[in-house]
């Protein structure tokens, strides 16, 4: 007797977007330096006929939200989880901006680790280049 393969999480999440004839799903990255060209991106995206996500918070700029710095801390680290579920949910990755730091360039090998096309709107940052 043989037993049917079970599917890995990635394949179902795969799957599931075929039969719910789910569009591209693609997220953005970078610094949030670049939170206008962000929106830019996203709104060509959009228009094109993808699904997008990126950062929603700039935590450069002041805000009520995360203004005590324990919070604040506590805040960065749930948003990098946050945004790591973002790529392991988008089908690839655009990456906005001539500037990479360090977390940008820890998404960047996060999302090649899965094997999600990463590109770039400005070629000569990626860091592979």
């Amino acid at each position: 007797m043989t037993y049917p393969q079970l599917l890995t999480a990635e394949e179902k999440l795969a799957e599931a977007k075929t039969g719910l004839t789910i569009p591209e799903i693609v997220v953005i990255c970078g610094s949030t330096r670049f939170m206008q060209e962000m929106a830019d991106a996203d709104r060509e995206l959009t228009f094109a006929g993808a699904i997008v996500v990126k950062p929603g918070c700039d935590m450069k700029t002041p805000d009520p939200l995360w203004a005590d710095p324990e919070v604040a801390e506590r805040g960065k680290a749930r948003l990098d989880g946050l945004h790591r579920a973002k790529i392991r949910l988008a089908d690839r990755v655009l990456v906005v901006g001539d500037y990479i730091g360090d977390s940008t360039r820890a998404e960047i090998a996060y999302a090649r680790s899965l094997g999600k096309p990463v590109t770039f709107t400005h070629p000569a940052v990626d860091p592979a280049a």
